[in-house]
């Protein structure tokens, strides 16, 4: 059976430990990339991202 009845977890420090630390979480805002600014390993990790991303989408039809 499940925990219905109000029994509690054994370890009760799991429960209100994170997963991942405040520091490390992020704010929720993205970051513009311009295309002025881009070096070498900038364009080239772009083009990457976008062929994972077809693989990707390639996979999923399939």
């Amino acid at each position: 059976m499940g925990r219905s009845r109000g029994q509690k977890a054994r370890d009760k420090n799991k429960a209100t430990m994170p997963q991942v630390p405040k520091t490390m979480k992020s704010d929720g805002h993205d970051v513009e990339f311009s295309a002025e600014f881009a070096d070498h390993e900038d364009l080239e990790a772009q083009a990457r991202v976008e062929a994972a991303g077809i693989r990707q989408n390639k996979r999923r039809k399939s």
